[in-house]
């Protein structure tokens, strides 16, 4: 039995290994090509570092693909050649045969969650952030216009941006306390540089208003100077205009510069959101009902691609004994199942926007049919 398995496992890996380097190359093209106008004159060396951040999240999405290929050409060629009637014949049945599969696939799916969770959201900001920092040079200019949440209730929103100097111009941040939810402070600058996780401002002015004091101005005896004056004290407690314009004003952030990019510069921010980030959203009781139901969406979604890999195997067997003949033929049915599987898992993903209460179902939705037609195909085979 370990001489089978290992003989089996000999067959699983190579087309496991040819199919995920397929579909690597093919995404990994697809990106280039989309990107190709903002390349022109961009190092080598850094467009490969561009791609090889974005391998994380393509090796989650290819290895699906991967797995049934594997599934279907291994098995495809023993079932054409008589090898399993051969094992069968032995005493062994078809389920023992097919162990290694299972173990095979369990492997990478347990890579994909690491890679999922672990280490594609990091590598994700780094991938937007040298996307628009280094390769198109757009860098904040991306952000120019928009009013962008920093993290810590502090807002960031610019007129204009340098990217030869990397200088921010016309600033403006805004930071609200939920304690006090009439009282801001507001900071404007007329300068300013976002590296990492800090903002350095310079020629600024910084005010801090409460509102609600603001609205009794009206309510002010006129011909009283001492309670107007005491009431415009309360309105702004706190107004700090800086001698020398060049002092610099330093601001720390929640989100970092690439994070910023990563999360505003597209229109599709990236998804930079890992294991730590998602359970701390579910434990936090000041996290609001909306946010604790999107990071429950996000991380069931996280681990439920990576745990199709265990059931494509499954549902590709049954297809494998019958249809795998050749090599083309085995790609061709290892396309289908994996495109078939894709359409239903993003259904899932709108089922679980439309039952906010439960978005495990939709998440989870084409692995519990594709597990079941699986072994109902199984067992007809």
């Amino acid at each position: 039995m370990t001489r089978l398995t290992r003989y089996v496992t000999a067959e699983l890996i190579p087309p496991l290994l040819a199919g995920t380097l397929l579909f690597t190359a093919i995404l990994s093209f697809g990106y280039f090509f989309v990107s190709s106008q903002w390349l022109a004159g961009v190092p080598v060396g850094l467009i490969g570092q561009w791609i090889a951040f974005q391998l994380p999240d393509t090796l989650v999405k290819v290895f699906p693909m991967a797995v049934v290929l594997m599934t279907v050409v291994a098995f495809g060629r023993m079932s054409t050649e008589r090898e399993l009637i051969a094992v069968q014949s032995g005493g062994i049945s078809l389920g023992r045969a097919a162990r290694p599969v299972a173990v095979v696939a369990l492997l990478v799916t347990l890579l994909s969650v690491w890679l999922s969770l672990w280490v594609a959201p990091r590598a994700n900001v780094e991938t937007r952030g040298l996307y628009w920092d280094a390769l198109t040079g757009a860098g904040l200019g991306q952000l120019v216009g928009k009013t962008v949440d920093l993290g810590g209730n502090l807002t960031l929103a610019m007129g204009g941006y340098d990217p030869a100097t990397r200088r921010m111009t016309g600033v403006r941040l805004e930071k609200w306390s939920p304690d006090t939810p009439r009282t801001g402070t507001l900071i404007f600058a007329n300068s300013g540089t976002f590296e990492d996780n800090r903002l350095v401002l310079t020629d600024y002015a910084v005010f801090t208003v409460d509102y609600a004091a603001a609205a009794a101005l009206s309510r002010v005896p006129e011909g009283d100077p001492a309670a107007f004056r005491t009431a415009v004290q309360a309105t702004f407690p706190n107004v700090i205009i800086p001698e020398n314009a060049t002092d610099p004003l330093m601001v720390d952030t929640g989100l970092s510069r690439k994070q910023t990019l990563a999360q505003y510069a597209d229109a599709i921010g990236a998804d930079a959101l890992g294991w730590s980030e998602l359970t701390g959203t579910l434990r936090d009781p000041a996290a609001t009902p909306a946010d604790r139901q999107d990071a429950r969406l996000t991380l069931n979604r996280k681990l439920a691609l990576p745990f199709g890999n265990v059931v494509l195997a499954l549902a590709a067997l049954p297809f494998a004994l019958r249809y795998g003949r050749t090599l083309g033929v085995s790609l061709g049915i290892a396309l289908m199942i994996a495109v078939a599987y894709y359409l239903l898992f993003f259904v899932g993903l709108t089922v679980a926007g439309a039952l906010p209460a439960l978005p495990e179902v939709g998440a989870w939705l084409a692995n519990v049919v594709f597990a079941a037609a699986g072994l109902l195909l199984l067992r007809r085979t």
